[in-house]
């Protein structure tokens, strides 16, 4: 770092920021954070997954800590600020309202990510197409394992859990995110999963108060730091109080378009090395 640099603090979303679609990694975005935090500067994930869910070869990139459960949990090197979980009583009421309903779910928590009975065959549906009819589905489940997939706990027969931070439901063919969400009012804030191929009708139960700005700014005060050190990038609408909040937000090009009008910048895709490329900009590598 050079006399001129002051040490940045970087807040990266994981899914369609660090990772594309099929969870991949660009080397280039591996080859921006490492090239980063050698310059000097600390790098944060800061998702809506929870910590069973940061896989090792996302920690393996190296960053200084994570905000998880889209805020819910704040880690620094080896200490944890805080970890907010769901009421044992409103989790049973999610894991009977969706049971009832026939809508594939999983519980996210620090440990593990607790799948619903169908909701493997129903990912893999979603993600590599029609396995017993289809050969291309099938090589591709052959080939590439999705991550989604192998990181999920199966068969739980109890998933009345008493860690959990919040819940992903998949798109249903029978009830719409309309009347899931006045299910849940005034319980829970719920938006919209921020993984593709969950679909459009697929969503995230959250608790009220907790998003990733908010998290940020506790952290912040903990670490002595100041809002002009920090800089943020995401691609979905739960990333817009953080690129609000921080002195720089950054969008992907795949961005929603909402996120991207309030962005101080948009640099481009995934798969265009975006990340890489907002690094460069704003000379947090050479």
């Amino acid at each position: 770092m050079t006399e001129n640099t002051h040490r940045k603090i970087v807040f990266i979303d994981i899914d369609g920021t660090l990772v594309d679609d099929d969870g991949h990694i660009p080397l280039s975005a591996k080859q921006a954070c490492q090239q980063a935090r050698n310059n000097g500067h600390l790098l944060y994930l800061c998702t809506g997954r929870s910590k069973a869910e940061i896989y090792d070869s996302i920690w393996e990139i190296g960053f200084d800590g994570l905000i998880g459960a889209g805020g819910g949990y704040v880690e620094f090197g080896e200490d944890i600020l805080y970890h907010k979980k769901v009421t044992e009583e409103d989790v049973r009421h999610m894991v009977d309202f969706f049971n009832q309903h026939q809508i594939d779910f999983y519980l996210e928590s620090n440990s593990a990510l607790y799948a619903s009975s169908q909701l493997e065959a129903h990912l893999e549906r979603r993600i590599y197409g029609d396995l017993e009819n289809d050969p291309l589905a099938q090589q591709k489940k052959a080939l590439t394992l999705h991550p989604f997939i192998t990181g999920l706990t199966y068969g739980e027969a109890n998933l009345y859990k008493d860690d959990v931070n919040k819940v992903c439901f998949l798109e249903s063919s029978i009830i719409p995110f309309e009347q899931i969400k006045q299910e849940f009012e005034g319980k829970f804030h719920m938006m919209q999963c921020t993984v593709p191929i969950f679909g459009e009708g697929s969503g995230e139960l959250i608790i009220p108060g907790i998003h990733k700005a908010l998290a940020i700014a506790d952290l912040l005060e903990h670490l002595g730091m100041s809002r002009e050190d920090i800089i943020a990038i995401g691609d979905g609408m739960n990333d817009a109080e953080m690129l609000e909040y921080c002195k720089t937000g950054i969008a992907m090009g795949n961005a929603k378009p909402a996120l991207q009008a309030i962005a101080d910048h948009i640099t481009t895709t995934v798969e265009e090395d975006g990340l890489f490329l907002s690094f460069q900009k704003y000379e947090l590598i050479g």
